[in-house]
């Protein structure tokens, strides 16, 4: 009778479906790419004629939700749930990600859920607290609901599996964006009216359940959190529970994660926006009571980082440059202006260890940012930002990383009023 039985287990365990394994984290040591040269890529041909090592692509978290789970739709079940993911748009990913990662260039994905209005759906992706009336650019994750907790934890282990180097038809991801200046969080990351040790304290829950899934499909991928350029001011006009400084935000936050391997995605506007004369900046110090971190002061953010209770194993967090850009003003010397800016641009990043990558914003100027035009290209007329011509801008761009830099950085020195690049502090 035990050999039957034995015999009867034996043959059950032969015709039964073998459970599909987790393949281990892909453990690729993280690039050294030759440069920091790196844009918030529209045009992939354009961007890579350019020579960049570095590209910002947006996602919409918002836009892979299928409530429907349609046929077709990768699902995936996570805390006893089941997701279902928007295919199309995952393969339109994929197409803007792999001609890039083919190339060597490091990719680095800037999460984002815009308010798709559709109440099931936001509800879901968007932190319930969010404002209802919609009066926002970005809504904050929803790491605080069970569901929105599941929901963020299934969508970034299917997009980290996805981009991990394990597919090669869908390109790879090396840089994670964890959201948008979420120290503006009424604005870029809108989680209500909110103080900010409980707008921190919500945000790094939710960074802590993205960090978990990347790192079950990559060992060495980065995360990210992003910074408007308020250091220790907050924006302007609105309230404290509207908006944080950077540099408070930045230290609760390390409070919060010092377990973590996370790094800083800063954006070192001008601060005047509608001003490309970087170098002209008057309200900001090289001090850590400065009220804005821009490219005339990077050395703030840089020295911050060295202090002890923000080393992660006794280094410094890494940083990029993910979005900023120089504003072309319609005078006769504005497109050497805004050439002008991004030398010095460039030329401060070198004196900054630190900087991993400066990544351009934008690649097309674009009719819907407030009348800025900080494109390497015009846009048509009449279009939203369908590319017209090239600016000055854009041969000094290419030119960027390579030997003829110096000669054509040294062509816009003078519009600095700085008499050599070494007059620029460093960290």
């Amino acid at each position: 009778m035990r050999n039957i039985l034995v015999n009867g287990l034996l043959i059950l365990l032969a015709n039964m479906p073998l459970l599909a394994q987790s393949p281990a984290p892909d453990a690729t040591p993280f690039p050294k790419p030759p440069s920091i040269k790196g844009l918030q890529v529209q045009m992939n041909e354009d961007a890579l004629a350019l020579g960049i090592h570095h590209a910002g692509v947006n996602i919409n978290l918002t836009a892979l939700v299928d409530l429907e789970k349609k046929p077709g739709n990768t699902k995936r079940i996570v805390d006893g749930r089941e997701f279902s993911f928007n295919e199309g748009y995952l393969k339109s990913l994929d197409a803007q990600i792999k001609p890039l990662s083919d190339r060597g260039v490091l990719v680095y994905l800037i999460l984002i859920a815009y308010a798709s209005k559709n109440p099931a759906i936001d509800a879901l992706a968007i932190h319930p607290d969010a404002r209802k009336d919609y009066k926002y650019s970005v809504g904050a994750f929803n790491a605080k609901t069970p569901e929105g907790r599941a929901w963020l934890k299934a969508v970034t282990q299917e997009i980290a599996s996805r981009w991990s180097g394990a597919r090669a038809e869908s390109g790879r991801v090396w840089g994670w964006i964890v959201g948008n200046e979420v120290n503006s969080h009424w604005i870029w990351s809108n989680m209500g009216k909110k103080p900010m040790a409980e707008a921190v304290s919500e945000y790094a829950q939710a960074f802590r359940i993205v960090h978990g899934a990347v790192r079950t499909a990559s060992t060495n991928a980065r995360l990210y959190i992003s910074f408007d350029h308020h250091w220790a001011a907050s924006m302007h006009g609105i309230s404290a529970e509207e908006a944080t400084p950077g540099r408070d935000y930045l230290d609760a936050f390390a409070k919060l994660t010092a377990d973590l391997d996370w790094n800083v995605a800063w954006h070192p506007y001008p601060e005047n926006l509608g001003n490309p004369r970087a170098w002209a900046d008057k309200t900001v110090t090289i001090d850590d009571s400065s009220n804005k971190v821009t490219f005339k002061n990077l050395e703030v953010l840089c020295r911050h980082l060295k202090k002890p209770e923000l080393l992660f194993k006794g280094e410094p967090r890494r940083i990029i440059l993910s979005e900023q850009g120089f504003h072309l003003l319609l005078t006769p010397e504005g497109e050497t202006l805004q050439a002008a800016a991004y030398a010095y641009a460039w030329e401060k990043c070198r004196k900054m260890p630190l900087v991993d990558a400066f990544i351009y914003h934008r690649h097309v100027d674009h009719a819907h940012e407030g009348g800025l035009r900080l494109g390497l290209w015009r846009n048509a007329p009449n279009s939203i930002a369908d590319p017209h011509s090239k600016k000055q801008i854009w041969e000094l761009f290419r030119r960027a990383g390579t030997p003829e830099w110096d000669s054509a950085a040294a062509q816009l020195l003078p519009v600095t009023g700085l008499k050599s690049w070494s007059e620029l502090t460093g960290e």
